[in-house]
């Protein structure tokens, strides 16, 4: 009898500790945000949409079903965001003020510790040695979900990407990661941007806006022309909207606007388009990353950008800052 006591005590501490078989639990605390909530969302389906993460006392636990391995990507609310290594069967420990959330540090899993290693190899680094660095650790750890999150941050999503390095780096992680879906979407895209990338023209195109109407290419033939890349569950996306809301009040009819909707909803992106008064045309044909013309136009990241000189492309994938810096250029 003492013996079964004895075996059910372990049992439930062991449940109490880690993550119950087929889910995977991060929990933690941080300073500086003792009440509120962040948010998390998946690059490869790990979970559906956006979730929230409420935090008491500073603290805050997540618990999710997770039957393959899978990147989380938490977003704070500065809107900076940090990566998460979902496996199943684990749990996590994130530590971190909330001020300074490059210090953050994770515990629990090898990855979680890896990419911890890395925040603390950049952590005085300037913005070309975090790149160069970036892609040493890549090199060195061909095997791990951390390298692929780096490529994809340093060599795709920056204000300047490098498609040819990430091609490479990527060819390097498919020996050690053959059965990894995201890196071969990452790598059939990053070849298709080669395709689109700037001084290129803006491949044809027809699709229906939201309110019924055709859009092709030719609205964007002439000047000045942005295509924005936005969804409801994207807080950055959302207030790019919003800033380019503003600068087309002042600049008028220098500049045409398209966005693009990767909300699953059309419901969900109409409402987000009467609650900020977006006027110019809006296509949202409810199939996220699958849909035709997010394919033709080799849109792999969120937010994203084209931008648009006479028809031809002459940045995309900027930042924020980086965009409004770059029309305000273009539109003086």
């Amino acid at each position: 009898m003492k013996r079964l006591t004895y075996l059910i005590f372990l049992t439930l501490v062991l449940v109490s500790c880690g993550s119950r078989s087929g889910h995977f639990k991060l929990s933690g605390h941080l300073l500086n945000l003792n009440q509120g909530e962040f948010y998390v969302y998946s690059l490869d389906g790990g979970i559906q949409g956006i979730d929230t993460i409420k935090v008491q006392g500073g603290r805050f636990t997540y618990d999710i079903a997770c039957e393959r391995p899978s990147i989380l990507m938490l977003v704070f609310p500065n809107f900076s965001e940090q990566p998460i290594f979902a496996t199943a069967g684990e749990a996590i420990e994130i530590n971190g003020d909330a001020s300074h959330l490059k210090e953050m540090k994770v515990e629990g899993t090898d990855d979680n510790e890896l990419m911890t290693d890395f925040r603390e190899l950049i952590l005085h680094a300037s913005p070309p040695e975090e790149t160069r660095l970036a892609g040493q650790f890549i090199e060195k750890h061909p095997a791990s979900p951390v390298a692929l999150y780096l490529v994809r941050k340093y060599f795709i999503l920056s204000e300047r990407p490098d498609y040819r390095r990430a091609l490479s780096l990527l060819d390097l992680l498919a020996k050690e990661q053959e059965k990894n879906g995201l890196l071969v979407r990452m790598r059939q895209q990053v070849v298709s941007m080669l395709s689109t990338r700037q001084d290129m023209p803006l491949p044809s195109f027809s699709a229906t806006d939201v309110k019924g109407n055709r859009i092709s290419k030719a609205m964007l033939g002439k000047g000045i022309a942005l295509i924005n890349v936005w969804t409801s569950w994207s807080f950055e996306s959302i207030e790019t909207q919003r800033q380019l809301r503003q600068l087309q009040q002042r600049t008028g009819n220098k500049l045409t606007l398209l966005s693009i909707s990767l909300d699953a909803s059309k419901n969900e992106c109409l409402q987000t388009i009467k609650q900020d008064s977006i006027k110019w045309p809006t296509i949202c044909d409810e199939r996220m990353f699958d849909g035709s013309l997010v394919k033709t136009l080799n849109i792999s990241t969120l937010p994203d950008n084209i931008l648009l000189k006479n028809g031809k492309i002459i940045a995309r994938g900027l930042s924020q800052e980086a965009l409004l810096h770059k029309l305000d250029e273009l539109l003086k």
